[in-house]
């Protein structure tokens, strides 16, 4: 099951029909990496292709800061694929730090 953009909702196929999440709810979740179970942060941003809606890649600001208020690091862009799974209050990736 793939999630895409539908008019500004994150959707997901489901065989009872189609879920939807607003960005502005994705963004409230902690992201966790499931590898060493450390709190990555909160999105800021995110990446689609805008020829199909599907989103790309998620962003994470580094260190302190929001998105690119007084930002001392870079980002952690973590690609789509590595979402693993979407929560009530978290979004669990696992990425390779």
């Amino acid at each position: 099951m793939q999630p895409f953009w539908k008019a500004g909702i994150l959707c997901c196929e489901k065989k009872c029909g189609v879920l939807g999440m607003l960005f502005s709810e994705l963004k409230s979740k902690s992201v966790i990496n499931v590898r060493d179970c450390k709190c990555l942060g909160k999105i800021c941003d995110l990446e689609f292709d805008e020829r199909n809606g599907c989103i790309l890649k998620i962003i994470i600001p580094k260190g302190g800061g929001l998105c690119n208020l007084f930002k001392t690091e870079g980002d952690f862009v973590i690609p789509f694929c590595d979402i693993k799974q979407i929560g009530p209050d978290i979004i669990l990736v696992d990425i390779c730090l």
